[in-house]
């Protein structure tokens, strides 16, 4: 049986965003359209590097590439980018839910034992 919580989830959008590299990739495009280029002279990686974690989160569809001479301008995708916070309030809620329901538990055998 499938957990509620799994079937609201995108494993391949949220491997995409586990990667602080990638996280910190997409703050700076928030921020404006870049390049591999001048992404890699704002992180800690080499441009091949970056051209890979961009392949990534293009596959992921967090961002959209548009040809730009040699290279590629990459801009994040609105859209993805509010289904994936879409989705982590979910499981924030159903995480939420479940707590609830053991603390109840908790609270009623604690005064079972205490009777």
């Amino acid at each position: 049986m499938t957990s509620p919580v799994a079937e609201l989830v995108d494993d391949d959008l949220w491997s995409a965003i586990g990667d602080p590299t990638r996280r910190r990739m997409l703050d700076l495009l928030l921020a404006g359209a870049g390049t591999a280029t001048t992404l890699s002279q704002q992180l800690p990686v080499t441009r091949q590097a970056v051209a890979k974690h961009l392949d990534v989160l293009n596959r992921a569809g967090l961002v959209q590439a548009t040809p730009a001479g040699r290279e590629k301008r990459y801009h994040v995708d609105d859209a993805q980018l509010a289904r994936a916070a879409a989705q982590l309030a979910s499981v924030g809620s159903a995480w939420d839910a479940r707590l609830r329901r053991i603390k109840t538990i908790a609270e009623t055998i604690q005064r079972t034992q205490h009777s």
